[in-house]
């Protein structure tokens, strides 16, 4: 059974910086298509930032570009997510998604194409 862990969220002010980490036990991460997504109260969940495999890109989210990257670690299977200059509007859980496949462009910001996700981790951006 695949189990997946967000971690590093927290509160922040506005302007700051966190490193959220998201281990997976998937074996297949290096090939895996990974991401981040969060949910703000009464939103629905929605795509951050996504990196597909072998190179093949990093999507983001238009609020994020210039302020979020996405790296993974093949050998230690972990995923993250630095995030700096952070706003209030950044506010929310943010979630691992990861499916086995290597998602086309056209569908790595669809959520029902993820086929893991970890339980969350709460990150707050206020003063």
């Amino acid at each position: 059974q695949v189990q997946v862990v967000e971690s590093g969220g927290g509160l922040v002010q506005p302007g700051g910086s966190l490193r959220l980490s998201c281990e997976a036990s998937v074996r297949t991460f290096s090939t895996s298509t990974m991401g981040w997504f969060r949910q703000a109260p009464g939103k629905d969940r929605e795509f951050v930032i996504v990196d597909r495999p072998f190179r093949a890109g990093t999507y983001y989210a238009d609020s994020v570009k210039g302020r979020f990257t996405i790296s993974r670690d093949n050998a230690k299977n972990t995923l993250y997510l630095q995030m700096n200059r952070l706003r209030p509007e950044d506010t929310g859980v943010y979630y691992c998604g990861i499916t086995p496949r290597s998602l086309i462009a056209g569908r790595v910001r669809n959520v029902a194409e993820y086929d893991y996700w970890g339980q969350g981790t709460q990150v707050t951006v206020s003063s």
